[in-house]
């Protein structure tokens, strides 16, 4: 079975929550003995990868975990909202359980 090799996260600097969310990622990354790669606004990797809406077009951002073997899984698109606002340890808790 596949291992999680590194994790990958599609943002855009004018992106809401693209810092906190790369923290998250990248100290999720260091707790998992993880590679973390950032790839900024890269369209294609969305297109072949990620979540799409329902005009088919992509959200920013979206989490992945890619594989020793290179396969590649889309685990996050949207920050969770707890009372109208982000829960950014709810994410964290999302992303935690779909690495393991």
């Amino acid at each position: 079975m596949a291992e999680p090799k590194k994790i990958i996260l599609v943002s855009a600097t004018w992106a809401p929550f693209h810092s906190k969310l790369r923290k998250i990622c990248e100290e999720l990354a260091s707790d998992a003995n993880l590679e973390f790669e950032e790839k900024l606004e890269d369209w294609i990797f969305l297109k072949k990868h990620g979540e799409k809406d329902e005009l088919g077009g992509s959200d920013i951002p979206q989490v992945f975990i890619e594989y020793d073997d290179g396969s590649i899984k889309h685990i996050l698109t949207k920050v969770p909202l707890k009372d109208g606002k982000p829960d950014f340890e709810e994410a964290k808790e999302i992303l935690k359980n779909r690495i393991s």
